[in-house]
């Protein structure tokens, strides 16, 4: 019971942020901690990925955590999310709280998806352009998971039980912040002759793709009977069979989530739909793609 008791102290002494910094509307009164977190962290999970492992890990952090600073990211987008926050944070230095300000210098964000989620966050951080941007730990909670991989984070989906979570928010406060590389792209498609080039509702583009904005008709950039779109990635871009199998699979998935049930399910699917619609059989599958 007193270890249980010390490590709660410890995870609130370490990463929680007060209810005040985190909803504008709450008293700053009697919801003070007697010192500034170590390491406060926003987490943002995709309940989606992995299976049911993303609401396993809801349920942890929430456990661990104030419930406002842990977000389901099929409830609600983090640019609103991180807008609503950085202004408030805005105001309440603007009121003299250097507590607020200490928050914004230490923060940093744990985002628990793939590739895509941890593109999505990355792209909402950037386009904001705060004078801190607050560096992100990603959970490898995808298909792929190249990204967590590369910084260290590992490629398996993670344990969802309070040790692990645990394990990974000290791992969060001892990492070691890292530059990442971010390429800017223009692309023009020739415009249908009927119809639209959108994807037909119940399916959308990949939350990835949030970084890219289509030119408006008067940009200089803009030719007559093409849309152009343009905007920026982190880990890499697939165009042809590689995106076409991607986009593939973000459609399955979408359109029937309880046949992704865990990572190994996951690239096994993903496997099928490469040798189907990818390089190996795409010629005899879809003579056209030759």
């Amino acid at each position: 019971m007193a270890d249980s008791e010390s490590e709660h102290n410890s995870i609130h002494r370490n990463f929680y942020i007060p209810t005040y910094i985190l909803a504008p509307n709450a008293s700053s009164n009697s919801l003070r901690l007697p010192d500034v977190p170590t390491c406060p962290v926003l987490v943002f999970v995709n309940s989606k990925s992995g299976g049911q492992l993303g609401g396993e890990l809801l349920r942890t952090f929430h456990h661990l955590l104030n419930k406002y600073q842990v977000f389901d990211l099929g409830e609600e987008a983090p640019d609103s999310v991180l807008r609503r926050l950085y202004l408030n944070i805005e105001r309440l230095k603007g009121n003299g709280d250097r507590f607020a300000a200490e928050i914004e210098e230490r923060m940093r964000i744990i985002v628990a998806g793939g590739d895509g989620t941890a593109g999505w966050l990355l792209g909402v951080v950037s386009d904001l352009k705060l004078s801190q941007p607050p560096p992100i730990a990603t959970v490898p909670l995808g298909t792929g998971n190249n990204l967590p991989f590369a910084f260290g984070w590992g490629k398996k989906n993670p344990g969802t039980d309070l040790n692990s979570v645990i394990s990974f928010l000290k791992q969060v406060m001892n990492a070691k912040e890292m530059k990442m590389d971010s390429w800017h792209i223009l692309m023009r498609m020739r415009a249908p002759k009927v119809g639209s080039c959108d994807p037909v509702a119940p399916l959308e583009l990949p939350h990835s793709l949030h970084a890219f904005h289509r030119v408006s008709p008067s940009d200089e950039l803009n030719v007559e009977g093409f849309h152009t779109f343009r905007g920026g990635f982190w880990n890499y871009f697939s165009m042809g069979m590689d995106a076409q199998v991607s986009y593939a699979f973000h459609s399955e998935r979408k359109m029937n989530p309880d046949k992704f049930k865990n990572q190994i399910v996951n690239q096994s699917s993903y496997l099928k739909l490469g040798c189907t619609q990818g390089w190996f059989f795409a010629p005899l599958v879809h003579p056209s793609s030759k």
